[in-house]
């Protein structure tokens, strides 16, 4: 497989998640959350040519907050938009020294999450965004449903368009039908550049557990994440095609 034909896999996969939530409306302005990672530079990549053919115009656009790491090079992610022709905007935080050295935060992960959303929709606004499509994919759907069972005791997820009344945005997840080891495959086979990340919790958090322990369950795999994923659009999710709501 090439990466044209991962390509058209992920439009195709993108195009259905975002007709079926009606996640983007015409004259929509859509500000992709570019955190660096391979996850949100195929999300752009996508949202870029998605954006040449679907029938509803809309604007686009990529924000990407700083979060205060020294040794951080952005330049890729700038020639890689500059490719793209997609403008960027680059949000200095000092959420890093926040999170470690002022709060000293033991579970580091919720806080930074938090503060580096709250960035992203208010740059977002800024922009003239009013929809912000970050790059969660299907595994990490199955793995938040998971950790809100094993850790708040209720089966919940984030909605594949949230409303955020005090912020103005929509936010989509455009990536919900699309599995990571086919972005994995896109970012090789298209040489997708990739920040490197110095979070030191970054392979030591609750969620990278989660990853590690639904990858070893001695069952079968992929039933398992065809199961989880059925009762998240079941149970979690409205039901019928999503409608948007204002």
């Amino acid at each position: 497989m090439t990466d044209k034909d991962l390509m058209k896999r992920l439009l195709s996969l993108t195009r259905r998640a975002v007709q079926e939530y009606e996640m983007i409306r015409e004259g929509d302005n859509v500000c992709v959350g570019l955190s660096g990672g391979k996850d949100s530079m195929a999300l752009l990549a996508v949202m870029a040519q998605l954006k040449r053919f679907y029938p509803k115009k809309f604007e686009l656009q990529a924000a990407h907050i700083s979060l205060g790491f020294e040794g951080v090079d952005t330049a890729p992610m700038i020639r890689y938009c500059e490719e793209l022709g997609v403008p960027l905007s680059i949000v200095e935080t000092r959420i890093a020294e926040i999170v470690f050295d002022v709060r000293k935060e033991p579970n580091p992960c919720a806080l930074c999450a938090n503060l580096r959303r709250g960035a992203l929709n208010n740059e977002a606004k800024r922009l003239g965004a009013n929809v912000v499509a970050l790059a969660h994919h299907k595994d990490d759907i199955i793995e938040t449903a998971m950790l809100s069972l094993f850790y708040e005791g209720r089966f919940f997820c984030f909605e594949p368009d949230t409303y955020l009344e005090r912020a103005g945005v929509h936010v989509i997840r455009p990536f919900l039908y699309v599995d990571e080891k086919l972005i994995k495959q896109y970012e090789k086979l298209a040489a997708v550049p990739s920040l490197f990340n110095p979070c030191p919790s970054d392979k030591t958090s609750e969620r990278a557990n989660m990853k590690k322990l639904l990858r070893e369950l001695p069952i079968d795999n992929e039933m398992l994440r065809i199961n989880i994923f059925g009762a998240i659009r079941r149970g979690v999710w409205p039901e019928g095609t999503g409608e948007r709501r204002r």
